[in-house]
């Protein structure tokens, strides 16, 4: 079977992108619906900084293509404020809030965290137990939501798999037992280019591999020159053919598990500048993934 690799952006709703990725008299509401049919894929980050409600969810899925996949990235509640603790109850809120409503275009479920949070075993593990992966799980979870939520939706379509992705950002994590407890669980661990600010290590850890693109040099601003592309591109033929790069940089030297394919989910975050959708668009192409979009003039 062959890998479904997924390329786009992290977030959509920027003011210097309007006018330069997307066309000038386009308005707010319609950003999305243009977006998605530039790029196969796009990060929910509105999620990561306040709970959404059930209509939300469900005009996002109304604005995609049907064959659309979204990332969305998991409540900073769970990861930055509570730190892990006591948080059964906010990831039943999380998964109560809509995410259902996106059906067959839920795609991985991103758990950042934040520079100052230490890999502690035991308490990972506790998180990574509480991680449903497959949508009555999930179902099953969110029904243990607080009593307080006013908009909820405990409804699926039919049963499919959830997938999960952990983005580290403290050298505490570089230990073998980290990687060998992301595949116990299977959640993949972000391959994440932060300009050299945060860890960068390239594990594969579950059935499928996340790249979060922060920028090369300077982070949210910088773009990725044709070299750096050319880099990305042969990395994700690698990874989608169920291997890795020969030099992937590694915190545990045990391989994973042989698979003939793996699918990819990569994301560019270099937003500031307007760099993001065009380094997609420009990914995509390396990889010959750019059929059925809609044309992009990109800037001078």
């Amino acid at each position: 079977m062959a890998a479904d690799i997924r390329i786009g952006i992290s977030g959509w709703r920027y003011v210097p992108w309007r006018g330069v990725f997307y066309p000038k008299d386009l308005k707010q509401a319609h950003e999305l619906n243009f977006a998605s049919r530039a790029l196969p894929t796009i990060e929910i980050n509105g999620t990561f900084y306040g709970q959404q409600r059930p209509t939300s969810f469900a005009n996002w899925y109304a604005d995609t293509p049907k064959d659309f996949v979204f990332s969305v990235k998991s409540p900073r509640y769970v990861t930055h404020i509570l730190r892990l603790r006591e948080v059964e109850k906010p990831i039943a809120n999380f998964f109560a809030s809509g995410l259902f409503c996106l059906k067959e275009k839920l795609g991985p479920l991103l758990w950042q965290f934040p520079p100052s949070f230490k890999f502690d075993p035991m308490l990972f593990e506790a998180f990574l137990k509480l991680l449903p992966h497959d949508t009555e799980e999930g179902l099953e979870l969110a029904r243990r939501h607080d009593a307080g939520m006013k908009q909820v939706f405990l409804a699926i379509d039919r049963k499919r798999p959830l997938r999960h992705a952990v983005e580290i950002r403290n050298t505490s994590f570089v230990t073998p037992h980290f990687i060998e407890l992301l595949r116990r669980y299977d959640v993949a661990l972000v391959i994440a280019d932060t300009a050299g600010k945060w860890p960068y290590y390239e594990d594969v850890t579950s059935d499928f591999v996340y790249l979060r693109l922060h920028g090369a040099e300077e982070l949210y601003a910088s773009g990725y020159t044709d070299e750096a592309l050319d880099r990305w591109a042969a990395r994700i033929r690698a990874w989608s053919q169920g291997s890795q790069p020969e030099d992937a940089r590694l915190i545990a030297d045990l391989a994973p598990p042989h698979r003939k394919s793996r699918d990819v989910f990569c994301y560019f975050d270099n937003d500031i500048k307007v760099k993001a959708p065009f380094d997609a668009r420009k990914l995509l192409g390396r990889l010959g993934l750019e059929h059925g979009l809609t044309p992009l003039t990109p800037p001078p």
